[in-house]
């Protein structure tokens, strides 16, 4: 059985979408979220899809290896990044080497780096007067964004397109192609 750990800071959308994805898939496991804050609504969502959640602290994250130790027992096959907004450690890559992925609203390498993220990038979008836009999933590595791309899809941006709109159409290639990506590959190796 291939085993997900997923990493979110907000809401946990995309957190719910893979699991449900995944629910009645024998052959893949989600191993429990992990959250950077304790009043994030994805620790909700994990209630009600029965999936264990947990809260750590900045200090337990980056000062420690306390996160790092929980995540080696957890055995994942992948860690997931939706919507989960710190930087990874160093030590986090040397551990799972091409085994964290993370989504990226937007073309990268345009609008990535730090605190490009939800609607900062979608404003830069629509100020920047761009004609389309999208997603892309990549590999983690130990700088903001900057890890291969996987894969990428677009959505067109026209004149009359709100920040609120392109959000919209970004989550909608999200849900749609992310949980084929991290199927794909659970299964190439």
């Amino acid at each position: 059985m291939k085993r997900i750990v997923l990493f979110a800071s907000g809401s946990g959308s995309n957190v719910e979408n893979i699991v449900r994805y995944f629910q009645d898939n024998p052959k893949v496991m989600v191993a429990g979220v992990l959250t950077n804050k304790s009043d994030a609504k994805v620790l909700d969502r994990c209630d009600h899809l029965n999936i264990n959640g947990l809260f750590f602290n900045r200090h337990a994250f980056s000062k420690t290896d306390c996160v790092l130790d929980i995540l080696k027992t957890m055995r994942p096959d992948l860690i997931v990044l939706a919507g989960f907004l710190w930087k990874i450690p160093k030590k986090f890559v040397a551990a799972f080497p091409n085994k964290i992925i993370n989504i990226h609203p937007a073309l990268l390498p345009k609008y990535g780096g730090k605190g490009m993220y939800g609607m900062h990038v979608h404003q830069a979008v629509k100020n920047n007067e761009e004609t389309e836009t999208g997603i892309t999933i990549h590999y983690v590595n130990e700088h903001y964004d900057e890890g291969g791309a996987i894969f990428q899809a677009k959505t067109g941006v026209s004149q009359k397109d709100t920040p609120e709109s392109i959000a919209a159409k970004v989550h909608d290639l999200e849900y749609k192609h992310f949980p084929k990506t991290i199927e794909k590959l659970l299964f190439e190796s």
